[in-house]
């Protein structure tokens, strides 16, 4: 999948575990662990901006895209 989910790197660029920042979200660490492998088909905006309010940073800092080679 082209899209990458960097919510580790933000994670602990902010020194937070992902139990605390589930908490103060209000989802559970089951989503987010998925959000955080990639898995999840899709991001509720409101989350992103949940999750973007509590680590201090941009949806693009948490989000990347990157073309697949197919080659």
């Amino acid at each position: 999948m082209p899209i990458i989910v960097n919510l580790d790197v933000m994670l602990a660029k902010r020194k937070m575990q992902s139990k605390e920042l589930a908490e103060r979200v209000g989802i559970t660490l089951a989503n987010l662990s998925i959000l955080k492998t990639g898995k999840a088909k899709a991001v509720r905006f409101s989350t992103l901006e949940s999750i973007c309010k509590e680590l201090n940073c941009q949806p693009g800092d948490i989000l990347e895209f990157r073309m697949e080679d197919h080659t």
